[in-house]
């Protein structure tokens, strides 16, 4: 019988992403795959990775949300920003089939709801529910797939405003949702962003707290995420943490949505923390 696995930031190691198919196919077949983003970077094999996903996306067996390295490589791929040292989205650029992987992922959505289940890359203010986080998410996406999405990406980046706000307007307002979507880390109880902590949870701001430990709207549902690795592993009733830092050296991370069982790969590392 098929099951709905969730599968946590692959950054380019698409060797651990078949091995980990490859270990869950032996037990059920014609599975369904949901990635929490960032399928591309720092790995050594993005453009494989991609491919890869796209493949199973079109067979009907899969989708994924965007992470902050998926918007990246869309960016770097249009001169909106430069590469970074660790990239490793060369191959990407330089492949035949780039415009079309590039068409098919800034078609990805940015939040899927699945049987209660949330999947997001990275966080989500703790006013929104999960019916609102998915209206919002539309909004980016929305831009994302029209004719204008070029210039969205130009105003995309920055850290301000940190804190939701129903008035937002314009760029501000979908700046504001997709940090919070992709970025998000530690926040404050009223729900106002930090940036510049990625250490886990002992490390936390003075006056900031996991943005799931907030008193939150969408209590009455699972919220599935990436984006964390020093956070790693969370099993909870009403959470999934799903980044292992596969690209760092620890697993790719599978957890089925019915019966919560877990499928780990060994990854090697491929970069060096810092």
């Amino acid at each position: 019988m098929a099951n709905t696995y969730f599968i946590g930031d692959i950054q380019g190691c698409a060797d651990q992403l078949q091995e980990l198919i490859n270990k869950i196919e032996q037990t059920s077949a014609n599975n369904y795959y949901v990635f929490a983003g960032d399928l591309v970077n720092r790995g050594p094999k993005s453009l494989e990775t991609l491919r890869l996903v796209r493949t199973l996306q079109q067979t009907g067996h899969a989708e994924s949300v965007l992470g902050n390295h998926d918007l990246h490589l869309l960016a770097v791929a249009n001169g909106i920003r430069p590469s970074h040292r660790s990239d490793t989205l060369d191959q990407i650029l330089q492949a035949p089939d780039r415009d079309e992987l590039l068409h098919w992922l800034r078609q990805r959505p940015l939040a899927i709801l699945k049987n209660h289940h949330l999947i997001i890359h990275a966080g989500l203010f703790p006013s929104w529910t999960a019916e609102k986080t998915m209206s919002l998410a539309h909004e980016v996406e929305t831009t994302l797939r029209g004719s204008a999405w070029l210039d969205f990406l130009h105003t995309m980046y920055g850290n301000t405003p940190d804190t939701w706000s129903d008035d937002l307007q314009g760029n501000d307002r979908l700046r504001c949702i997709i940090n919070a979507l992709t970025r998000m880390r530690f926040c404050t109880i009223d729900g106002r962003m930090d940036f510049a902590t990625k250490d886990g949870l002992g490390n936390a701001p003075e006056g900031y707290s996991p943005w799931f430990d907030a008193p939150r709207a969408s209590a009455d549902t699972t919220v599935v995420f990436g984006h964390w690795s020093t956070l790693g592993l969370v099993l909870r009733p009403d959470l999934i943490s799903l980044d292992t830092g596969c690209v760092w050296g620890g697993k790719l991370t599978a957890v089925s949505m019915n019966e919560r069982k877990l499928i780990q790969i060994d990854c090697p590392q491929q970069q060096k923390p810092g």
